[in-house]
């Protein structure tokens, strides 16, 4: 495969040795992606096994684990893990990884694919070299959250659920925003029932700065797809911003979301890079 490198990093018994995977970033948002069409994920999906894969230091090191497989010419499936080993509904930054990645394994032929997930169909495409996605539609947005006070450098506070929940803050600057102490408590605020992703903004000249505390991963992410989705809405709800809407993520890299509206509801669509690291072969992981 062109431009990727091979490396040999780790697993244990459990019938797993030699098995292949790929290290895959989204902005940042890092991931290890299995290709499930001929060998089943099994013992890999286990919540243990996904912790340990995602371990940095002591495994591959990700904020996710993702399989990827084959529906069709123009559909392929995934399902996500998060770093905790919960099953997460949505990622976007995985989402766009996984069309790049099934591009480059020739999964599909077709310019325009479906995607599987846990939170409904994607539809996707690649667009001038980078992968784009169009998310369902989002109806559950609210531009302010009454049960969770501001802090006095927080201009608005809103809730948008872009295939999950989000918590979005606009933030006088969010270099120095506490995001680990605030976005923990917020994460786990009790009127959210689900707990909710919390992103913090501040504008950044025509971009946005974007820092997110992800649920699941439980610290901050250099990137979250869905985040900046629910960024864009909310931005656009606020006044603040026309799509295109562009963020800059913590990595430096940027994500580029489109919205407009569709009767009561928004319709998303995310695009930014994404890449293959490398790709390697588990051996001595215990799981």
């Amino acid at each position: 495969m062109d431009g990727v490198e091979t490396s040999v990093v780790g697993n244990a018994g459990q019938g797993l040795m030699g098995r292949t995977f790929y290290k895959m970033s989204g902005s940042g948002n890092d991931f290890v992606f299995f290709d499930v069409r001929k060998e089943p994920a099994g013992h890999l999906e286990a919540p243990e096994a996904v912790r340990a894969l995602s371990a940095r230091g002591t495994g591959v090191g990700a904020d996710g684990v993702v399989f990827l497989d084959r529906k069709a010419d123009d559909r392929i499936a995934i399902r996500y893990y998060n770093s905790d080993g919960s099953l997460g509904e949505l990622c976007g930054n995985a989402t766009l990884c996984a069309l790049r990645l099934a591009n480059e394994l020739r999964m599909v032929s077709s310019d325009e694919v479906r995607i599987d997930t846990d939170a409904g169909l994607i539809h996707a495409r690649m667009a001038d070299g980078l992968p784009e996605i169009d998310l369902a539609l989002v109806s559950e947005v609210h531009a302010e959250v009454g049960a969770i006070p501001r802090l006095q450098r927080e201009q608005l506070l809103g809730f948008a659920r872009a295939g999950v929940p989000h918590i979005v803050i606009l933030d006088e600057d969010v270099e120095s925003a506490d995001i680990i102490g605030r976005g923990s408590r917020i994460r786990r605020d009790q009127s959210l029932t689900d707990g909710a992703n919390v992103n913090f903004l501040s504008p950044a000249g025509p971009d946005w700065r974007i820092r997110t505390y992800e649920r699941g991963v439980e610290g901050e992410t250099l990137a979250c797809g869905t985040g900046a989705v629910a960024a864009g809405i909310l931005l656009t709800t606020w006044g603040r911003a026309d799509s295109p809407i562009r963020l800059l993520t913590r990595s430096g890299r940027r994500l580029e979301v489109r919205v407009t509206r569709e009767g009561a509801a928004w319709k998303p669509s995310l695009r930014g890079p994404a890449e293959i690291v490398f790709m390697g072969e588990l051996r001595d992981l215990s799981v």
